[in-house]
């Protein structure tokens, strides 16, 4: 017989020599539903039996059970069966279950979500120990801990008599009140306070270890975790997601929105979309286009709808502190851009988004230009969007718009949904990814621009003298053409 060993033993030879330093403080993560979108147990199984430890067909019910169990969570039937799960294992020879370890490691890695991942880096950056708190059997978890770096195993830890597993449970069945009381002696013992850390997970049944820590989130929760969270105030998050952006009925608002900026859906406008599939179809990138209309975000949006994938849009502050329309901005995961201040937040909030592997969307021209410069044929451009693809390597994707703002003028509070009888036209191009070559911000902004440009028809690169009509469409209501002759030195500005 071997002797019990203990259920927080390090998850790699490495983690023992973290652990003798002191931790700032520690963050708990589940598994199943919160690291993953949803259950390990098809990997788990899949490599079982690959290395032979589980024979015959898988049975017809499982793929419907765990599509259940990733749509709703944990029960307490499932647990039941959980439970006794390692009765089912005895007689398994331990070195084989090691080799499907191995072999379902990089799949289960594979399958972290994006947010996810950028949490654990930044909870290592911040001097925390990152820990792996989890019902499953630790046997079948430790090259994955290993391949995400992860400090700890708090888990389930299947007993075995020589060779083979014995039918045993050492320690506890690490779930419920049980998981919270392994994470506080896992605590005690590396003197960290639960206080400065943080615990994330899917389960009600996690509602004993969120209550523990200091720092607890909802992820994904199942509806009573929910409900519990928004009573509490915990907060809650989608690592699939940027935090902040929540779901309605597993779906982000921004893919809700998208669907209803189909061109049905818009009588009073007509559509021309050209290169949509320039526009990657997964994969970070950067989608840059020329600013003429209020009308823009929206024509962008059915651009992106076409495509089928959201995109994060930078925008101004106004928007994010205007009532209604600054919380929708929000929960699309909309970047606060505070213009003039100079501050690089908006970018590196850029930058996390992009390394997740979603796209972020700007203007360069940071504003709509007013009076006569709305007709300049030269478009100018602020230098984010060329400091972020110097800082990411992500494409710079340019759309040509053109004619959003017969739809939407400057000068006009509301856009003009009257005109079904005969719409005006929005035209959309989108090229081909930018050629830049990182060595200037300046100079990376002219080409981004002048790519922009190459997009839009003949008559926009053409000077001309706007009549007095087309130049009070350029303008705030109460601003005169006098008011903006400056405009051309004063926007863009390079920050």
């Amino acid at each position: 017989m071997t002797s019990p060993s203990r259920s927080t033993r390090p998850a790699r030879s490495g983690a023992s020599r973290r652990q003798r330093r002191r931790f700032s403080g520690a963050a708990f993560f589940d598994l199943d539903r919160t690291l993953l979108a949803g259950a390990s147990g098809p990997v788990i199984s899949q490599a079982l039996r690959t290395v032979g430890v589980i024979s015959g067909e898988p049975n017809p019910l499982e793929p419907l059970l765990f599509r259940l169990y990733d749509l709703f969570g944990e029960n307490s039937p499932t647990m039941f069966v959980t439970r006794h799960a390692s009765r089912a294992a005895r007689g398994w020879p331990v070195e084989s279950v090691r080799a499907a370890a191995a072999l379902a490691a990089p799949t289960l890695a594979d399958n972290v979500l994006p947010y996810a991942r950028r949490e654990i880096e930044q909870h290592r950056a911040e001097g925390r120990a990152v820990v792996l708190a989890t019902t499953t059997p630790r046997q079948i978890l430790e090259p994955f801990a290993e391949l995400l770096g992860f400090d700890d195993v708090i888990a389930t830890n299947y007993g075995h008599d020589g060779d083979t597993f014995d039918g045993r449970v050492i320690g506890e069945f690490v779930w419920g009140r049980a998981k919270a009381r392994a994470v506080a002696a896992w605590a005690a013992e590396h003197g960290v306070e639960l206080g400065d850390s943080s615990a994330y997970s899917d389960s009600y049944y996690d509602v004993p270890l969120l209550s523990i820590v200091g720092r607890p989130h909802a992820v994904n929760p199942d509806p009573r975790l929910a409900m519990i969270a928004v009573l509490r105030r915990w907060p809650i998050r989608h690592f699939d997601l940027p935090s902040g952006v929540p779901k309605v009925g597993w779906v982000e608002p921004q893919r809700l929105i998208l669907n209803l900026a189909r061109a049905e859906l818009m009588p009073w406008v007509r559509f021309q979309v050209h290169g949509v599939r320039r526009i990657p179809e997964s994969g970070p990138a950067i989608i840059v286009g020329n600013h003429r209309s209020y009308f823009d975000p929206i024509a962008v949006g059915h651009l992106l709808a076409r495509r089928g994938r959201p995109a994060r849009f930078l925008g101004k502050k106004e928007v994010f502190d205007a009532p209604v329309v600054g919380d929708v901005a929000r929960a699309m995961g909309g970047i606060r851009v505070e213009r003039g201040t100079g501050s690089d937040e908006p970018l590196r909030a850029a930058e996390e988004v992009l390394a997740a592997g979603d796209m972020v969307a700007m203007m360069p021209q940071g504003t709509i230009p007013r009076g006569y410069e709305f007709f300049n044929p030269v478009l100018k451009g602020r230098w984010g969007a060329a400091r972020l693809a110097a800082a990411t390597g992500a494409p710079v994707i340019p759309v040509g718009l053109w004619g959003t703002e017969r739809v939407w003028p400057r000068s006009s509070r509301l856009p003009n949904v009257t005109a079904i009888a005969s719409p005006p036209t929005v035209t959309m191009r989108v090229g081909k990814p930018v050629d830049l070559e990182y060595r200037s911000e300046e100079r990376d902004t002219e080409r981004i621009m002048e790519a922009i440009m190459s997009l839009l028809p003949p008559e926009a690169r053409a000077p001309r003298e706007p009549t007095d009509e087309e130049l009070a469409r350029t303008l705030p209501p109460g601003v005169s053409a006098a008011d903006v002759l400056d405009e051309s030195t004063r926007r863009p500005g390079t920050d």
